[in-house]
């Protein structure tokens, strides 16, 4: 359990960040986040970029000194500037790597269920063009040949995501920066502001929707939809991020670790909105969502007990001894 000095800034015990301090951190970090998306135009008044690629390498650049700021106001504000052990600085953030491989596993496979329809599917899909096809000779596919003829299919398919920028925009810098910022440096100032568990649970994702406003004035504004397309499309979009920014919350909260939720977003991303039924499926995506549903249900407090994650929590309900902080 990290043992956390005086507070530099207030000179109170750390954990005692007043509880308007935290919010209004937590809501400046938010609007940041996305305003330093526009500063290379708007402030540093740099060309407009040339090609899709350099646009979002920008945009990249800027998240990385977002979240950067971001991780050292945060600590900051904890007090933790007097740590001589780098180590339990990074683990108040949950970069941690004890029990790694179970923050890495057990929320993905609880994340997994949420998706068994359509992971069903997707199954499903994959494995018609084996049955029954025919080769011009009129002969039955046979299901090495398939294997065969899919591998460098595979490969060609993995050498194009690997220079595409936008899947390195949604599987690995949203993910890994917006879950430093809205997980790891918002909720321990949550905690050290006097806010209980399911309070941040649910107030978490509020200041993780803010940062997706941005859409709707880009949708609006730049790419000239109508109002109420723009409004019901951000809208969707931000009831989906309140969702899994809660179930995000939740599980950086019980496995201490910041890799949880970044799997968990990683995952989500690829798989997009869950499938609840399919027709070319015969009913088994149906059966899958509900069966996935119910296994979710049922796992998610076991899968994700802190003990699974942490060798002592000194009789602490949370990972790092939050609750002793307030």
């Amino acid at each position: 359990m990290v043992v956390v000095p005086e507070n530099p800034l207030t000179g109170e015990p750390a954990g005692s960040v007043p509880g308007s301090v935290a919010v209004a951190a937590c809501a400046a970090m938010a609007l940041f986040y996305v305003a330093i998306l526009y500063a290379p135009t708007l402030i540093l008044r740099l060309p407009p970029p040339s090609s899709l690629d350099s646009f979002m390498i920008r945009r990249f650049a800027c998240a990385i000194v977002s979240s950067a700021i971001s991780v050292l106001a945060s600590a900051i504000l904890l007090g933790l500037g007097r740590f001589q052990d780098l180590p339990l600085v990074l683990g108040v953030f949950g970069i941690r790597k004890d029990h790694l491989w179970q923050a890495v596993v057990f929320p993905l496979f609880l994340t997994s269920l949420l998706y068994s329809g359509s992971l069903v599917k997707k199954s499903w899909s994959l494995m018609n063009p084996c049955r029954g096809g025919r080769t011009n000779s009129g002969r039955g596919v046979r299901s090495h040949d398939c294997v065969r003829s899919d591998a460098p299919r595979f490969l060609n398919w993995a050498s194009s995501c690997a220079r595409n920028v936008m899947v390195w925009r949604n599987y690995v810098v949203a993910p890994f920066t917006e879950e430093l910022v809205f997980r790891a440096c918002m909720i321990p100032l949550l905690f050290c502001g006097g806010f209980k568990i399911y309070s941040i649970i649910f107030l978490s994702p509020v200041f993780f929707s803010l940062a997706h406003l941005n859409h709707f004035l880009e949708l609006y504004f730049q790419q000239k939809y109508s109002f109420l397309k723009a409004f019901l499309i951000v809208g969707l979009q931000l009831g989906y991020t309140v969702i899994f920014g809660s179930y995000a919350s939740f599980l950086f909260i019980r496995t201490g670790n910041l890799i949880s939720p970044i799997v968990a977003h990683i995952f989500c991303n690829v798989m997009g909105l869950p499938t609840l039924s399919s027709s070319r499926t015969k009913g088994a995506a149906t059966v899958a969502c509900v069966a996935g549903l119910a296994g979710f249900c049922w796992l998610l407090f076991p899968a994700t007990s802190p003990d699974m994650y942490n060798g002592r929590r000194d009789g602490c309900s949370c990972w790092q001894g939050y609750c002793s902080w307030n």
